[in-house]
């Protein structure tokens, strides 16, 4: 491959594994080689830092402690997101949160919704069976489905419902007496009594297991008995084919390609039933390790031969543009106001519609929602006082950019190395073609033309696809 068809590779798997790559970071990456880059992605170094988040508390301390609106909480997020060195396990974290949707609606206390993303960020790459034993101790699914109300004497199934439905293995693959089972070995699990809020403030939630109203009796569950408690429900989980079905699906619909909803999968075959089977190997040969299943998708040619066959989400729309356009590396007064971006655009971070998440691919666009994407979009990158679209310009320049074809190619490899369709081209190189070869004495008028034409890439059909 040429050194351009390792950028576009490169550049492709970083808008999947990651939120984007600025062109510098890209031939960076292209040094150290796809394999290498893979795997760093994969085992960060404890030296590599996430976000930085003391930085954005000392200037922004209500992020942290937000109270009852997931505002802060959504700004806090996105500069984690734009700013993070390890930007899989920030990725992963917005996976698990669309698949263990939990919602500040009911929660209403953000800083537990933050909470459970550092539990995603420690466990999102580790063992899934992990994950599930840390997901029923976290206060906020516990609240989320009312776990808290699930007592020996009267049992809630709401958790040991979603458990088996959205969390694991899915609809059909369990019976209403497994619910009721799994219910049941849940009891007792509950969050500790708070103490009162003044004059300090809420004081978070912790886990709390109470033996006494814990259901000690035996429990028949996906044809196992025993005196079973949550964990044990948990390892039979983890054990069903449907669960190593179901979580890979999940994978290749967030990473590699779109599939059909959730609720239709039980009907519906598997986009690529081939490539499903590679990561459902790599899930139960290691023993339920998501690290084993990211590394075969990242290094398979399934996944490089997906380029631009996953809609971007809003939360990708949105990160992916302020890391292009270099904007909010440092924590800038403005920041509040990134919070709600994705919001515009269908997707309210930390407070998903219901539990099964947002519904992705075409159900991402509308014509609403489609406007917020282009105009978000179009004002930054046309912005070339803007850190990131300054080094664009300077990148065009140093590599001699001249005539409208090549402004155009240009302007298509620094958003991401697009693929257009002709009829896309055509209209495109008509716009560059009307401003005839660049004139680089005058740079303010340049800046100007190049961010024009990097706009109206943004508003290509063919750009809403990453």
């Amino acid at each position: 491959m040429s050194h351009k068809d390792d950028l576009a590779q490169m550049a492709h798997l970083m808008r999947r594994a990651g939120f984007g790559a600025t062109r510098e970071e890209l031939e960076r990456r292209v040094a150290k080689g796809y394999d290498a880059t893979v795997e760093e992605l994969i085992d960060p170094p404890d030296d590599m830092p996430a976000g930085n988040l003391a930085l954005l508390l000392r200037y922004m301390p209500g992020c942290l402690l937000p109270g009852g609106v997931p505002q802060p909480g959504q700004y806090n997020w996105m500069y984690n997101m734009i700013t993070t060195q390890r930007p899989l396990e920030e990725k992963m974290t917005l996976f698990w949160h669309h698949i263990f949707a939990t919602g500040n609606s009911k929660v209403d206390n953000c800083d537990q919704m933050l909470e459970q993303l550092v539990m995603f960020r420690k466990y999102g790459m580790g063992n899934y069976r992990d994950m599930l034993v840390a997901l029923s101790q976290n206060p906020a699914m516990i609240f989320w489905l009312d776990n808290n109300e699930n007592h020996r004497d009267a049992v809630n199934e709401n958790w040991g419902r979603e458990l088996l439905e959205l969390f694991s293995m899915g609809v059909s693959n369990y019976t209403e007496v497994d619910v009721r089972e799994s219910s049941r070995a849940f009891t007792g699990w509950t969050i500790q009594a708070k103490l009162p809020r003044q004059p300090f403030g809420r004081f978070p939630w912790r886990f709390e297991y109470l033996a006494e109203d814990h259901d000690d009796g035996e429990k028949t569950f996906l044809g196992h008995t025993g005196n079973f408690n949550g964990e044990d429900i948990i390892d039979i989980i983890a054990q069903e084919p449907a669960t190593a079905r179901f979580i890979c699906r999940h994978l290749y619909n967030f990473f590699v390609a779109d599939e059909v909803q959730v609720p239709a999968w039980t009907i519906e075959p598997a986009r690529d039933e081939e490539a499903l089977g590679k990561m459902i190997d790599a899930f139960e040969e290691s023993g339920y390790e998501i690290k084993a299943v990211l590394r075969t998708i990242f290094n398979s040619e399934f996944f490089k031969n997906a380029r631009y066959a996953k809609i971007k989400s809003p939360a990708e729309v949105v990160a992916s543009t302020l890391k292009l356009v270099g904007t909010y590396q440092v924590p800038e007064p403005s920041i509040p106001d990134i919070g709600p971006e994705s919001t515009y655009m269908g997707q309210s971070l930390l407070d998903p519609p219901s539990v099964e998440g947002w519904y992705t691919g075409q159900e991402w666009i509308n014509s609403g929602s489609l406007l917020a994407r282009i105009n978000f979009v179009a004002d930054r990158v046309a912005n070339h006082s803007l850190p990131g679209v300054k080094n664009i310009v300077d990148h065009m320049k140093g590599d001699g950019v001249n005539t409208p074809e090549e402004l155009l190619q240009a302007s298509l490899e620094h958003m991401g190395f697009l693929e257009v369709g002709n009829e896309t081209r055509e209209q495109l190189m008509e716009q560059a073609k009307s401003g005839g070869n660049m004139n680089w004495s005058d740079e303010a008028a340049v800046g100007t033309r190049i961010g024009e034409m990097l706009a109206l890439v943004g508003a290509t059909t063919e750009y809403q696809f990453g």
